[in-house]
């Protein structure tokens, strides 16, 4: 059985193992659906190109003898960490790393282009990314390198590099397969466009251009997908990174090419499918202030409803088409009324099972799956319970 703790808007991070991939509350893993629209978002949109298709920049096999998209490795606490060398030393972290040699390294062994390696050290919760990953006999040779603690809030101080153009952790934004089948993404995602401006806003900390037009995006820029844009035509894998993309958006993270999602690659993924989301355009994004979350400049934090909604029972087991009351507690200063969905879709749907939306009972569909129950506060958008269902396939006696 799947396990959720009903809780609120910020209570349910993305996780690697049993860490949480940074707290709850970082920007990262904040919803940005209730932002007022920024005021460049319109040139931003025209610059980036507004006519040019979405990428899925991660899939299924191999392409140009590489991996598609950006891997990354899970270690133990034992891992044997390794020395680096940086070409940016000034602005890397010292090491030593605990990144595996034989790390999977973007776009492949022989690859001549970013090479990213990351890796996460899932007993201690800690992130390693390095850029231009080249393994040597018993160290690293890269052209830079980020130590982040995934409990911690702390940003790169101001001004440096990471393994990535805007000073950002890389993992955080990565679209993960396991995410899929779970449901859900709970954050934003990262992503590349052409040109960007020489300056950066909060939480980037680095620029890599020499363009002072405001014209051209800032490294840390978010955007998000308008909420008017209909993804119910879409399949049901890319109708959760749509969803995750109209709540938490996308962050501007590097140079390349436009609207190119960043995500890990897996045999799972069905790259035909993902090629679908081509179909859609920059001009279904615009850009949003997310500078108005921050708390402190220096940290990761960002402010969150005071409004938050628990589901009652937290989990549950429900036989195929059984039905399940559940219940919705509104703390706060807020209408008490929730609009309820499963997996995202309101009142659900048969793959997936049916829920009153405004009742919250639900039933299950005719197949054994996991879903994810959702009771959204009709007053705050951002504040969202939620619980685990379990749908099984009932045992069946034997007659005597």
């Amino acid at each position: 059985m799947l396990i959720a703790v009903a809780g609120c808007a910020f209570a349910q991070g993305p996780t690697v193992g049993t860490c949480a991939v940074f707290p709850a509350d970082n920007i990262w893993n904040t919803r940005v659906d209730q932002l007022p629209v920024h005021a460049s978002s319109s040139t931003w949109v025209s610059t980036i190109g507004a006519a040019k298709g979405l990428h899925a920049d991660f899939g299924a096999g191999l392409w140009n003898g590489g991996p598609i998209g950006i891997p990354f490795v899970t270690v133990p606490g034992t891992q044997t960490k390794y020395p680096a060398t940086f070409t940016y030393q000034s602005e890397s972290d010292a090491g030593p790393y605990a990144v595996p040699l034989n790390a999977p390294i973007e776009g492949g062994s022989a690859s001549t282009g970013d090479r990213h390696a990351l890796a996460i050290d899932t007993s201690n919760c800690i992130l390693y990314e390095l850029y231009a990953a080249y393994p040597q006999a018993a160290s690293w040779q890269a052209g830079s390198g980020a130590i982040y603690s995934l409990t911690s809030q702390a940003l790169r101080p101001m001004t440096w590099t990471s393994a990535d153009a805007a000073g950002l952790p890389i993992f955080p934004g990565l679209v993960r397969y396991d995410e899929i089948l779970a449901g859900e993404i709970r954050h934003a995602i990262r992503f590349t466009v052409p040109q960007t401006q020489r300056a950066y806003v909060w939480p980037a900390r680095h620029y890599a251009s020499s363009l002072t037009s405001t014209q051209y995006p800032p490294m840390g820029a978010r955007f998000r997908l308008k909420a008017s844009f209909d993804i119910s035509k879409f399949s049901a894998t890319n109708q959760i990174i749509l969803r995750a993309m109209q709540k938490y958006g996308i962050m501007l993270a590097d140079n390349g090419s436009a609207w190119y999602l960043s995500g890990a690659p897996d045999e799972r993924w069905n790259n035909d499918d993902l090629h679908a989301l081509g179909t859609i355009t920059g001009a279904s994004f615009e850009a949003v202030d997310a500078t108005t979350l921050m708390i402190d400049v220096n940290s990761g934090q960002a402010r969150q409803t005071s409004v938050s909604v628990s589901v009652t029972p937290s989990s549950a087991t429900v036989a195929t088409n059984q039905q399940q009351q559940f219940t919705a507690a509104v703390v706060g200063n807020a209408d008490q009324s929730v609009v309820w969905d499963v997996n995202g879709v309101v009142g659900g749907n048969s793959a997936v099972g049916f829920i009153d939306s405004i009742k919250g009972v639900y039933t299950a569909p005719a197949v054994a799956v996991n879903v994810t129950v959702h009771a959204v506060s009709k007053a705050v958008n951002s504040a969202v319970g939620s619980a685990a269902v379990s749908v099984v396939v009932p045992t069946k006696k034997r007659r005597r």
